[in-house]
């Protein structure tokens, strides 16, 4: 999981105005959408077909020690163009509209949150969250990598590993997996799972039982 780096004020008491306006209700801070079709995605995981052969691929264990974990041992955000950040290319990546200043910051836009359904209107409210979490990837293989195979990891733009979200949530999930937390919204379980079995598929990254079977359990009802 990742949360913002840059540490922000929080959202505070919000001046909360509605109007509703062609099924559309418009919060000070906040739009609720009746959909995400408007707005960009990471990269098109695999069917749940393909994930439940990946899932069926991977070795299962019981999760490894956090001893010598730390984030700094996955390397982010790294530079990926020019003034732009990994964080700030998922912000483009994923927003609508998205407006960037001359160090790539993005000052407009709007982020929609598959994980709740809440849509948020300043870059401060959205962090981007790592599908398997740093520390899970670290208990799972991850530390037997070098650095470099560890910062592409935290920074991978070509594997749907890497989503903005809406940041107290990104929060609740930690370093949970998805038999100890799932998105709020149930509707975006079987995509989140698809998500999560390709990453650590593509990554050769284990899984214990109790993840396995919610896995399993989420992938065998898409």
């Amino acid at each position: 999981m990742s949360r913002t780096d840059t540490t922000s004020s929080r959202r505070g008491v919000y001046a909360r105005r509605a109007t509703a306006i062609g099924g559309l209700v418009t919060l000070v801070g906040t739009l609720v959408l009746s959909g995400p079709s408007a707005y960009a995605a990471p990269p098109t995981p695999p069917d749940a077909a393909t994930a439940r052969t990946y899932l069926s691929q991977l070795t299962v264990k019981a999760e490894g020690s956090s001893d010598g974990y730390s984030r700094d041992k996955f390397p982010h955000w790294s530079t990926q163009n020019g003034a732009c950040n990994t964080r700030e290319v998922v912000l483009k990546r994923d927003g609508k509209d998205v407006e960037q200043d001359s160090s790539c910051a993005a000052v407009k836009g709007s982020w929609f949150s598959p994980y709740d359904g809440a849509t948020w209107h300043a870059a401060s409210d959205v962090d981007i969250d790592h599908m398997v979490p740093l520390s899970e990837a670290w208990k799972s293989g991850a530390n037997a990598w070098t650095t470099s195979r560890r910062e592409g990891f935290a920074n991978d733009l070509t594997r749907a590993q890497l989503l903005a979200v809406t940041d107290n949530v990104n929060q609740a999930k930690g370093d949970k997996d998805p038999a100890e937390w799932l998105p709020p919204t149930n509707s975006y379980h079987c995509t989140y799972a698809r998500m999560w079995v390709s990453v650590k598929h593509s990554y050769g990254l284990s899984v214990d039982s109790a993840e396995k079977s919610a896995l399993s359990s989420i992938l065998n009802r898409c």
